[in-house]
């Protein structure tokens, strides 16, 4: 226990948080994690979800198939954007079972009823964005909205209007469920945006680019969203609610 009470009274959003995973996962979703048994992260439901699968990984084995722990293995960075080092996506790692637990299996159509309309930078005619309500998410991107929507009038080629947010499908060319599917990721202005299949289908040789102010990308942070500007598989677009990544805890 002392382990996980020095964690959390650490600022969130800190690049040297060191990245516990079943501390993290317990602040970030105490209405779904319920201990820590072992190597196995016990959820409320009953279910165990094991931390560690003990397997050594390649970049692409550890996108395709994470335990826990691997969705930490990239330290999350915070501050001016800079273009990251090959195959380093922090919050890119995502542990289906463990997302299906706490957002609903969309393609067993569970995550539909828990979806609510969330006003997006409504003084500024955005409209609303389908949401997950669970585990906070809605109310985070409520709360940035509100914040974008006092922000400069310059932001407003960046924001508007918003690409898209719930969408049940699987990642293209894998059949690993997007993070749109869980209704907890949100794309901005598709026009001023800059995606990394565009300047290297293969991977092999990305060329960074981000036209997104910074301070933007750190308003969903403040909220707990993980910014696709830091990946070297760049996609300056999007943000998805990733309490953990960022460190937040949401038992205070």
């Amino acid at each position: 226990m002392r382990r996980i009470a020095l964690l959390l009274v650490l600022p969130a959003c800190a690049p040297a948080l060191a990245a516990d995973p079943a501390a993290r996962l317990l602040a970030a979703y105490p209405d779904v994690v319920d201990r820590v048994d072992g190597n196995d992260l016990v959820l409320k439901s009953g279910r165990r979800v094991a931390i560690e699968d003990g397997r050594t990984k390649s970049f692409e084995q550890r996108l395709a198939d994470p335990d826990l722990a691997d969705m930490f293995a990239d330290p999350y960075p915070t501050g001016p954007v800079v273009a990251p080092a090959k195959n380093v996506d922090p919050g890119r790692y995502r542990n289906g079972v463990f997302f299906d637990a706490v957002f609903g299996d969309c393609r067993k159509g569970e995550v539909e009823k828990s979806l609510v309309s969330v006003p997006w930078l409504p003084k500024h005619g955005g409209g609303t964005l389908r949401f997950s309500s669970r585990a906070g998410a809605a109310e985070a991107l409520k709360a940035v909205s509100r914040e974008l929507d006092d922000g400069p009038a310059e932001w407003r080629k960046y924001l508007l209007p918003a690409s898209g947010t719930y969408n049940c499908r699987v990642i293209a060319g894998t059949d690993r469920v997007s993070a749109h599917g869980w209704g907890i990721a949100v794309d901005i202005a598709t026009g001023p945006s800059d995606y990394w299949y565009w300047s290297d289908p293969k991977g092999e040789k990305v060329v960074f680019r981000n036209r997104i102010p910074a301070e933007i990308g750190a308003v969903f942070e403040r909220h707990g969203f993980v910014w696709g500007a830091r990946w070297y598989h760049h996609d300056t677009m999007h943000f998805e609610y990733r309490p953990e990544i960022l460190g937040l805890d949401r038992r205070r």
